[in-house]
C-alpha cells in the first residue's frame, strides 16, 4: 500500500492520544512509543507477510525478523511478541504451520525476547508475523526524520529482496539468489541497531515496503536533502538480471510513482532497471543510519567487525531546502 493510499484511508480519523504518547501514526515513524515512567517507554509495532519462500521454517524466520525490525529502527530492545497467524488449511499441513511458528520463535529467542502467545484464524492465504513490544528510555528514542546536514548515511543490508522474492514465485530465481536473499532477510538488525545507539547517531529507520528511495525520502526534513552515490549502494548481484527482466512486486511500481517527483538523477548515471532496484519494496531490509560525519567510519568499522561486511556509506545529508534525493 502506498503512502497516498494510507493518506486516503486515514484522512479525518481522530486517533485517541495522551500526553504520554511520544510517537504515533501521525509521525510516520517505524513504531509507536508510549511513556510509562521517566525512564521507560514501550515501543509497539505489528507486521505480517505472506510467504516469500517455499520453506515454512525459513518463512517463519523471515516474517519474524521483518516484524522485529521496527523495534530496532527506534533504537529500542525487544521484550515480548505475540504470534499473528492466518492459516491456509487447504494448502498447508499442521506440520508446516508448526515449522513456521518454530522459525518465528527461534528469531524472537535470538532477539532476546519472549513469545507470550498469539491469535490464529483460517484464511485463504497464509499470513504470519508478530505484534512486538520493546522498551527504550524516553530521551533516547531514535527517529527517522532527524537527520542533520553533514551526516553520512549507512545502509546495513544489500538491496534486491523484493525482485528476488517475486522471482521465486514466478520460478525464475536462481538458487544462488534465493540463498543470498534468505540469508539477509533472516538476519536480525539487532546488532546494527545496538552499535548505532552505542556510537550515537542522529536518525534511524529500516528499508522495507517503500524501498530505499522511499525510506530515504521519509528521513528528509525541511532543512535537508540527500546526495546518494549509486555506486556505493550494496546489491545482491543476481538482482540486476532479474530487475532487467522486470520481475518486481507491485509495491515497487507504486513506490516509483509516488517518490519519483522527489528524486533527481544526475547525468543519466543510472539506467532504468537499476533505478527500479532502489524503489524496490523490500522484505526485512537493512537499517538506514544517519550518523555524524566524524563517527561514520568508526560505526562502519564496528559493523564490519561483527560480520556485517556488506554495510556501506551510501549517501550524505546536505543543507538544502529542495528536500529531494539526488542520485549520482
Amino acid at each position: 500500500m502506498s503512502p497516498a493510499d494510507l493518506d486516503i484511508i486515514l484522512n479525518g480519523l481522530n486517533f485517541p492520544t495522551s500526553p504520554r504518547t511520544l510517537v504515533d501514526r501521525s509521525d510516520n515513524d517505524d513504531s509507536g512509543v508510549y511513556k510509562i515512567t521517566d525512564d521507560i517507554a514501550i515501543v509497539q509495532t505489528i507486521d505480517f507477510i505472506t510467504p516469500v519462500v517455499d520453506d515454512p521454517y525459513l518463512y517463519g524466520q523471515i516474517a519474524a525478523v521483518n516484524s522485529l525490525s521496527d523495534i530496532y529502527a527506534m533504537g529500542a530492545k525487544v521484550d515480548t511478541a505475540l504470534n499473528i497467524v492466518a492459516y491456509d488449511n487447504c494448502h498447508l499441513t499442521k506440520e508446516m504451520l508448526h515449522e513456521i511458528l518454530r522459525g518465528g520463535i527461534d528469531k524472537v529467542r535470538e532477539a532476546g525476547g519472549v513469545v507470550l502467545g498469539g491469535h490464529t484464524i483460517e484464511d485463504i492465504e497464509m499470513k504470519y508475523g508478530l505484534s512486538v513490544t520493546g522498551t527504550v528510555h524516553p530521551d533516547k528514542i531514535l527517529r527517522n526524520n532527524t537527520i542533520k546536514p553533514g551526516d553520512k548515511i549507512i545502509l546495513t543490508k544489500p538491496l534486491g529482496m523484493g525482485v528476488i522474492t517475486t522471482s521465486i514465485k514466478a520460478d525464475e530465481a536462481p538458487q544462488s539468489a534465493i540463498d543470498k536473499a534468505v540469508f539477509h532477510m533472516s538476519f536480525l538488525n539487532k546488532i546494527a541497531s545496538e552499535l548505532a545507539v552505542e556510537i550515537g547517531v542522529n536518525a534511524l529507520t529500516d528499508v522495507t515496503g517503500f524501498g530505499l528511495l522511499g525510506h530515504l525520502y521519509e528521513m528528509i526534513n525541511k532543512n535537508t536533502s540527500v546526495e546518494l552515490d549509486f555506486n556505493a549502494v550494496p546489491f545482491i548481484e543476481e538482482a540486476f538480471e532479474l530487475a532487467e527482466i522486470g520481475l518486481f512486486p507491485g509495491g515497487s511500481f507504486r513506490n516509483e510513482r509516488y517518490y519519483k517527483p522527489h528524486v533527481q538523477i544526475q547525468n543519466n548515471s543510472v539506467v532504468e532497471h537499476e533505478l527500479m532496484l532502489m524503489y524496490d519494496a523490500q522484505t526485512s531490509g537493512g537499517l538506514l543510519i544517519s550518523v555524524p560525519k566524524e563517527r561514520a567510519n568508526l560505526l562502519l568499522d564496528k559493523l564490519r567487525l561483527v560480520g556485517i561486511e556488506w554495510a556501506a556509506i551510501i549517501a550524505e545529508v546536505t543543507d538544502s531546502s529542495k528536500n529531494n534525493i539526488v542520485v549520482g
